[in-house]
């Protein structure tokens, strides 16, 4: 069984369906907590480091062998916590940005929520660093498009974080931050690259599952 923790309900049926479509028989509990992202934002990252690593214990004491973190601006803590958990847990967004390191060095992060761009930036550049490229890296927030995420106007978020992607120059690949922002590629126009975590998150997880061991790509937080 795999064990997500999210920090939205938006994700529940979104990783129901990429299971479905890419790895059926795969059991997924989902853990949501929205307040830990709210805390997050407020305190940083690691005030939530305490209630994440009990979001683990409760998952493994349900029979998770392996643990998805699909949120990015907490995801550095899940993986922190991963030697005390006993089992694999995995960021979501890492098997992306080990792509993004191997496209090009011009990687552009898009994110629509500020405290995203740190931890995103911060992952893009420990994977360069892991592959021995150099990258040169910029990041974007795209402006307004958190509000209406969290009015529930899903249609005018993508719409916001397409119409970035597009607006990106002087890229050789574009990645989208947050697990949330994927269902925006379908719309896009660039010719550039554009990486989503969700599909490649999943895929390195089912695998630490199948195998009790992080995939290719993907590694254990240091």
């Amino acid at each position: 069984m795999l064990a997500l923790l999210h920090t939205s309900p938006v994700h529940v049926p979104v990783f129901d369906a990429l299971r479905d479509a890419a790895h059926p028989g795969l059991e997924l509990r989902h853990h949501v907590d929205a307040g830990l992202l709210d805390r997050a934002r407020r305190e940083g990252p690691e005030a939530v480091t305490d209630a994440v690593r009990g979001v683990l214990r409760r998952a493994v004491g349900e029979g998770a062998r392996a643990v998805l973190c699909t949120c990015s601006t907490i995801g550095a803590v899940a993986e922190g916590a991963a030697d005390e958990a006993g089992v694999p847990v995995l960021r979501v967004d890492r098997p992306m940005a080990a792509a993004a390191v191997a496209a090009g060095p011009r990687v552009l992060v898009l994110a629509a929520l500020e405290s995203t761009l740190a931890p995103t930036a911060a992952l893009v550049e420990e994977e360069a660093r892991r592959a021995g490229r150099a990258v040169r890296l910029r990041t974007r927030l795209v402006a307004g498009a958190w509000a209406r995420f969290e009015a529930g106007d899903t249609e005018g978020f993508l719409r916001l974080v397409a119409e970035a992607a597009d607006a990106v120059t002087g890229a050789d690949v574009i990645v989208l931050a947050q697990a949330s922002m994927a269902p925006a590629r379908e719309s896009v126009r660039t010719r550039v690259p554009v990486l989503a975590s969700p599909a490649p998150g999943l895929d390195a997880a089912a695998e630490a599952v199948r195998h009790g061991h992080l995939g290719p790509g993907v590694h254990a937080g240091e």
